[in-house]
C-alpha cells in the first residue's frame, strides 16, 4: 500500500459521491479499475459545474474539456457496497489547459483509495479544437487555484504532468 500524507480533504470541493454497486465487481472481488476512471470523470464534471461551467456550457455553448494525460494511483482497494467521495484540487492552468488532482476518499474505510491527476484542455466542440477558457471561467479557476495553493499541504503530483 502506498504511503499518503494525512490531509484534510474537506478543504477541497467535494465533486462526486457514490455507493459502489454490485455490478462494478471484478474477478478479484473489488471494484474494477475501469470504474475509477468513470468516477473521476464524473468528478471533473462536478468540479467544472461548481466553477459555473457544467452541462449547460457543453450543450448550449458547445464548450467542454478533454483529458490529454492522466495518472491514477491505486492506494487501497474499493469493495462493493462502500461509499466513496471525490475531492478535487486545482493545481494550475494556462490559456487553454488545466492541471487537476482528484482524491477518492473511501468513506466506509476512512482512507484515500486512489488519486487521479489529469492534464486537459478546453475544447470548442463545434471545431473539435482547443480553445481558450471563457473569461468568466478563468476568474473562478484562478480563485480556486489561489485557495488551493494556500493549503498547508502540497498535492502529491507525479512530477511529469502539467499545462505546457
Amino acid at each position: 500500500m502506498a504511503k499518503f500524507p494525512d490531509v484534510d480533504l474537506t478543504e477541497l470541493p467535494k465533486t462526486f459521491e457514490a455507493l459502489v454497486p454490485d455490478s462494478y465487481i471484478d474477478l478479484m472481488g473489488h471494484m474494477n479499475v475501469a470504474w475509477y476512471s468513470y468516477f473521476f470523470s464524473d468528478a471533473m464534471l462536478g468540479l467544472y459545474t461548481q466553477l459555473g461551467s457544467g452541462v449547460d456550457d457543453i450543450n448550449d455553448r458547445q464548450l467542454g474539456r478533454f483529458a490529454m494525460e492522466t495518472h491514477i494511483r491505486y492506494l487501497r482497494e474499493v469493495r462493493i457496497g462502500q461509499q466513496i467521495e471525490v475531492y478535487s484540487r486545482f493545481i494550475a492552468r494556462n490559456e487553454k489547459r488545466f492541471h487537476v488532482m482528484n482524491f477518492m476518499w473511501n468513506k466506509t474505510q476512512e482512507g484515500i483509495s486512489a488519486t487521479y491527476e489529469v492534464v486537459g484542455t478546453s475544447i470548442d466542440l463545434r471545431l473539435r479544437k482547443p480553445t481558450p477558457f471563457q473569461t468568466e471561467l478563468t476568474v473562478e479557476i484562478d480563485k480556486m487555484i489561489a485557495k488551493h495553493k494556500a493549503l498547508d499541504w502540497a498535492p502529491p503530483v507525479c512530477g511529469v504532468m502539467g499545462p505546457r
